[in-house]
């Protein structure tokens, strides 16, 4: 798709006046991108290396769930932080404007390997890395599958966008504001790019349960032949689930996020 035929694609959605629009590149062209817009370089063994500024990784005190009827019931707010309505608005608006005129990139991705459960998500972001970092993330449609995507929720990931706690309603410079009745992730401040994978999960984890499918935070492998015989690997971050699925003897599902749903375990 054209820049033009992509950037008028992404006003029809919600994000007017964009400039130069980048849509659903391939590795090897972010990766170019990437390099030529100074977000990284090319290392030894031809892997781009980046830095994520001041954040290294999660922000969770910036993160917050947008109080709406739909989900006020729903939502544990002792252990989540709410922001209104009025105050995501200006969050949204005032980030559409801040990308008017900017180049942008955008994956359409699927989040889930089972069709009957997966979600549709779009995600833009100001950084050519960030699209090469959801692209490896999440899955790839095929080529066909894209010219009738329609997403369910998108991300819109804006680093050099800063957040004014007064008017915004959060905590600091940095936002991380979820909208399920807008069906909307917005995230400012933060270079980190893992933020995009975890609002992505933030997601899951509450749409997955009302559908009877547990998300999990685990990596899961199943016995060769037998795919009923699966074994899960429960751990934070860091602490070896990826490691201890990747065994030789068994077939790797996935080493981060699963589903688990009365049809097996995706």
């Amino acid at each position: 798709m054209d820049d033009t035929t992509a950037a008028s694609r992404l006003a029809a959605s919600g994000f007017p006046g964009v400039g130069r629009v980048h849509d659903n590149l391939l590795e090897a062209a972010l990766i170019e991108a990437a390099v030529q817009r100074g977000e990284g370089k090319i290392g030894r063994g031809g892997t781009l290396l980046v830095t994520t500024g001041k954040h290294t990784g999660r922000s969770p005190k910036d993160k917050h769930i947008v109080r709406e009827p739909s989900v006020d019931a729903h939502i544990w707010w002792d252990n989540n932080t709410p922001m209104s309505p009025e105050h995501f608005e200006a969050l949204h608006q005032d980030m559409l404007a801040h990308v008017r005129g900017d180049e942008l990139f955008v994956q359409d991705l699927y989040a889930g390997a089972d069709p009957a459960h997966r979600l549709n998500v779009r995600v833009i972001t100001e950084l050519a890395w960030h699209s090469l970092f959801i692209r490896h993330l999440l899955r790839r449609p095929d080529e066909a599958e894209l010219a009738g995507f329609r997403p369910d929720f998108t991300i819109l990931n804006c680093p050099s966008f800063h957040a004014d706690p007064a008017r915004h309603g959060c905590r600091s410079e940095t936002v991380i504001a979820i909208s399920f009745e807008r069906k909307l992730v917005l995230v400012g401040g933060s270079a980190y790019a893992g933020e995009n994978k975890k609002g992505v999960f933030t997601l899951l984890n509450y749409l997955l349960p009302a559908k009877g499918v547990m998300p999990m935070h685990c990596s899961a492998n199943h016995a060769k032949g037998n795919p009923d015989d699966v074994a899960l690997f429960f751990g934070l971050s860091g602490t070896g689930k990826t490691t201890l699925s990747a065994d030789t003897a068994r077939v790797l599902i996935g080493d981060d996020e699963h589903g688990w749903s009365d049809d097996g375990v995706f």
